[in-house]
């Protein structure tokens, strides 16, 4: 891995420590960083976005101490390469060493310690990326998240995930590689740890483990003149709310909400196409299905069928 260190992907050589703390937390993640009281530490760093993924390559070059409430949207993977690195968590503490693999939850509090020659390969996936590989392997992740049981791992334990690693390294480092096969890459890395580190998603297939995405649908239908919720929706589907837009965006383009509101407009556009429906007003239908805003209504109802309610009611009545 250590082709991250060739010059292309070099953005700090040397520098101010605050400097390169002020692009980590841009782009690698959000935390805070204390100096040692005595000596100047010259700090480097190499990043490389590859896909859904950021390759860091950071050494603070002292005993910087780096601690964050929580990562909140993002895991990281951090692979120790040179030096040491004290982790404190959950009443406990670990000195890292070379070989080993830290790996940190959105949720998981950050308290590290740095030795002065403490160097590693810091690989950011975002939470949604993980919860995009659930649904694309038809898995199903817990409404609370996805969570990695473990912090500490020996890389050569872990079957093939070293080589792996080494690889995207290489291939973020490669001349020309198209971003389909970045994508492919970063897939695979986030199939390969859902696999292989112990977490809390249930590898069954979604037909097993929760209802089908026509089962879903259907609920929609059945309850189009109730408000539903995102949260009852994915209550039914058992999975979290963020699976639950990213099922959508994969089935049909769009967000549930989105799609709730484009079926009620359907069923008012079939109500007042009908010429044997009874339909009093437009005001009326139009506040059966929870549209409370009439003008806004009447806009998204000719946006989608070309005409206003009144046009179509008039023609079929």
């Amino acid at each position: 891995m250590d082709s991250l260190l060739n010059p292309g992907s070099r953005i700090f050589e040397r520098a101010d420590p605050r400097a390169v703390s002020e692009y980590v937390n841009q782009h690698v993640g959000t935390h805070c960083i204390q100096l040692p009281r005595t000596g100047h530490p010259q700090a480097s760093l190499s990043h490389r976005k590859f896909g859904k993924l950021d390759l860091c390559r950071l050494s603070y070059g002292g005993s910087v101490h780096v601690t964050s409430p929580a990562l909140e949207t993002i895991y990281h993977l951090q692979l120790l390469q040179r030096g040491h690195c004290l982790w404190r968590g959950r009443g406990e503490e670990h000195y890292f060493v070379p070989g080993e693999l830290l790996l940190i939850n959105p949720d998981d509090p950050v308290d590290l310690t740095y030795s002065d020659d403490c160097e590693k390969l810091i690989i950011k996936l975002p939470a949604s990326f993980l919860e995009q590989a659930c649904v694309d392997n038809q898995w199903s992740a817990p409404k609370e998240g996805i969570r990695f049981f473990d912090h500490r791992y020996e890389l050569t334990q872990l079957d093939g995930i070293d080589s792996l690693l080494g690889l995207i390294c290489q291939e973020a480092q490669a001349e020309h590689c198209i971003p389909q096969l970045q994508d492919q890459y970063s897939r695979i890395i986030a199939s390969k740890l859902l696999c292989t580190l112990a977490n809390n998603i249930r590898r069954e297939t979604l037909s097993e483990s929760c209802p089908s995405f026509g089962r879903i649908t259907d609920y929609i239908d059945e309850h189009l003149k109730k408000d539903i919720s995102v949260e009852q929706l994915a209550e039914l589907a058992h999975m979290s709310p963020r699976s639950l837009y990213v099922l959508f965006e994969r089935k049909v383009g769009t967000t549930p909400k989105s799609y709730i509101r484009q079926r009620k407009l359907e069923q008012i556009h079939g109500r007042l196409s009908d010429p044997s429906a009874k339909v009093r007003n437009i005001t009326e239908i139009a506040m059966d299905y929870g549209f409370m805003h009439l003008g806004r209504f009447s806009e998204s109802y000719k946006s989608t069928f070309g005409e206003l309610p009144s046009d179509t009611l008039r023609r079929h009545h």
